[in-house]
C-alpha cells in the first residue's frame, strides 16, 4: 500500500507550464494521498526552468514533502543501473535514484516517462 506519491520531474514540468490536464491530474491524486518530491527532481526542475519562474518553482517546493536520498536509497539506485545494464538495459543514474527513493519510502511513483522505471517493485502510474 501507498503511503502517497513521489512526482517525477514530467508531470512538475507540465504543472510549472499551466498544462491543465497535469493540474487536473495532481488535483485529482491530492484526494488519495500526499505528494512528495526528491533531491533529484529539484535538481533537474531549477537546471531547466526560465529565470521569472524561480520564485513561484521555489515556493511550491518549499511546500512539497520531501524525500531526502540516504545511503541505503542510493546504493539500491546504483544496483538497480548494474542490474539492467547486464541485461542490456540503460538506465539514467537519475531515475535509478528517483525509483530506488519511491520505493524506500512506499510512494507510488507518478511519471510520463514510464519506459525510464523498469523495476518490478516499483509502483508507478504513468500521466500522459
Amino acid at each position: 500500500m501507498s503511503n502517497g506519491f513521489l512526482l517525477d520531474t514530467t508531470i512538475l514540468i507540465d504543472l510549472f507550464r499551466g498544462r491543465r490536464e497535469a493540474i487536473i491530474f495532481l488535483d485529482q491524486l491530492t484526494q488519495e494521498g500526499s505528494l512528495y518530491i526528491c533531491p533529484i527532481v529539484v535538481a533537474e526542475i531549477f537546471s531547466g526552468i526560465r529565470s521569472e519562474e524561480f520564485p513561484r518553482v521555489e515556493e511550491f517546493f518549499k511546500a512539497m514533502n520531501f524525500c531526502p536520498i540516504n545511503y541505503n536509497t542510493a546504493k539500491k539506485a546504483g544496483t538497480f543501473r548494474r542490474h539492467f545494464q547486464k541485461r542490456g538495459i540503460t538506465l539514467s543514474i537519475s531515475d535509478t535514484l528517483i525509483a530506488a527513493t519511491a520505493i524506500d519510502n512506499t510512494l507510488t511513483l507518478v511519471t510520463k516517462n514510464v519506459r525510464h522505471f523498469p523495476m518490478e517493485e516499483l509502483d508507478v502510474i504513468e500521466h500522459l
